[in-house]
């Protein structure tokens, strides 16, 4: 019987199980690289059938929030290569999250104070970045309105993408996953409510929306292949203002339909419910994810759907036995839940997090939560 405990064949790569841990910022990396204490933390999870690591920046220009481990230089492929390493010996598989934030940053962060860049130069009303404050001290700024990319930029990104999916394989990761949700640059270029370009990279037609990110993937499959390749997607998410249109459902229809083409490893599908409610329609978001996996479900034979948001056993079992998904994803209870699988396995009752220990900081509420049989 498969259930969430199972082994799953990724693509070639075989999972102890069904769960996966979900990306999640947690800024302790003082210089950007990933340290011993990092590996700790994910070591501590590898229980877990797939680790997404944290949202690795593919370049300085890509960076929006402080002291997160990035992948392009030398010192951060070797940084992560004990993370690896660690999740490795104790069986399990780690993949790393790939990230350009694009206007969700802040000059700040940026080499000589640079504006931030993004598929136009509207501002992310309400949206901030995690950089340095006007008295040079670490926190949360505005982000100031971005400056549009150029025609011949773009490949330049294409490329730092590409690059960023060969340092991965290089520190050890068993593959990548884009990051094209939550806001960040993939979602600006496939958002007609902020891309307001008159390139080929415009909004105006489907083919145009789906042009850079696509040309993303097929980058990344170029360098280091298919079935090490994934991507993150956020239908109907409203973070960092990003607005309703109403060719959704036909934008991450053909999207996905044109990943399965590619036979990709995976499309991690991330549902925002949580983050908003959705006062533009009178179906909730949640139904309206499920119905978007199962109309995509055909053109993505060889494919795996991830769902994440909002996640319990219960619901991770319902959809995997209606064959809605394949692998279930869970965030924050890992902050607080080393031994997430164990519990889920076992009905044992799981940890709250503390949010206030949620971003930068030391080892604690990063390391020191114990497992269940520990208390």
């Amino acid at each position: 019987m498969t259930d969430l405990f199972s082994t799953f064949d990724l693509a070639g790569t075989t999972l102890a199980n069904r769960i996966v841990m979900a990306p999640m910022t947690r800024s302790r990396a003082p210089n950007d690289i990933a340290t011993d204490t990092i590996a700790l933390y994910y070591a501590q999870r590898a229980t877990a059938g797939l680790i997404v690591s944290e949202g690795t920046p593919i370049s300085r220009e890509g960076q929006g929030y402080l002291f997160n481990p990035g992948i392009f230089t030398p010192e951060q492929i070797a940084g992560w290569r004990l993370t690896t390493q660690s999740v490795h010996s104790l069986g399990g598989r780690i993949f790393a999250q790939l990230w350009h934030v694009g206007r969700v940053s802040h000059p700040s962060i940026q080499t000589d104070g640079a504006t931030p860049v993004s598929a136009s130069s509207l501002i992310a009303k309400g949206a901030t970045a995690f950089g340095y404050d006007e008295d040079g001290k670490p926190g949360f700024v505005a982000t100031p309105a971005p400056r549009q990319l150029a025609t011949g930029e773009v490949s330049r990104i294409v490329g730092d993408f590409a690059t960023a999916a060969a340092n991965a394989i290089d520190a050890g990761f068993d593959g990548v996953e884009i990051h094209g949700a939550n806001g960040y640059l993939l979602e600006q270029f496939l958002n007609p409510t902020v891309n307001d370009r008159t390139d080929r990279y415009s909004a105006d037609t489907l083919e145009n929306r789906l042009r850079f990110v696509l040309e993303v993937v097929d980058a990344v499959i170029a360098r280091i292949g298919a079935q090490r390749t994934g991507i993150r997607l956020s239908p109907f998410g409203k973070l960092f203002d990003m607005a309703h249109y109403d060719a959704i459902e036909e934008t991450y229809a053909a999207l996905m339909a044109a990943l399965g083409r590619r036979r990709i490893a995976y499309v991690h599908i991330m549902d925002q419910t949580g983050f908003f409610y959705d006062e533009g329609s009178t179906v909730p978001v949640s139904d309206r994810i499920h119905a978007l996996m199962r109309q995509a479900r055909p053109h993505l034979s060889t494919t795996a759907l991830i769902l994440a948001g909002g996640m319990t056993r219960e619901r991770a079992e319902t959809l995997i036995a209606d064959g809605t998904i394949d692998l279930a994803a869970f965030g924050q209870p890992f902050i607080s839940n080393p031994d997430l699988v164990a519990r889920l396995q076992n009905g044992w009752p799981l940890a709250t997090p503390d949010r206030a220990t949620y971003y930068g900081g030391d080892t604690k509420g990063f390391v020191d939560y114990p497992a269940f049989e520990d208390q």
